[in-house]
């Protein structure tokens, strides 16, 4: 298991997407809505957890890909929730962005190892 950055704060995004999840509830957000920030925001992990199982290289690329664009979804679910004052800045849309931004590094160095 690696404690690299990118696996300790994807991690903690689901983590606190969960936490977020349950103040929506509580807020009577539209379930739709909660369900999506879930499903998008917990899949950044997982699909970092996978990489760590990577077949190939390209294999690899392809699961921080698959990462990248469910942070991308989230974070634009978040920003939705936060401008609409369903959600509260707990810090979550920035922890997202970060979490973004170390993921679009990883891509870059790892493509560029790959030359």
């Amino acid at each position: 298991m690696s404690d690299s950055p990118l696996s300790v704060k994807s991690k903690a995004l689901a983590l606190e997407i969960i936490k977020a999840c349950r103040i929506l509830r509580e807020n009577k957000c539209e379930s739709a809505i909660i369900n999506q920030v879930l499903r998008s925001g917990t899949s950044v992990g997982a699909n970092v957890r996978e990489s760590f199982y990577a077949q190939s290289k390209a294999d690899f690329i392809s699961k921080l890909h698959i990462a990248l664009k469910e942070c991308a979804e989230a974070e634009f679910w978040l920003e939705i929730l936060v401008e609409s004052e369903y959600l509260p800045d707990l810090g979550v849309l920035e922890l997202c962005t970060e979490v973004k931004r170390i993921l679009i590094a990883s891509l870059n160095t790892t493509k560029q190892s790959a030359k």
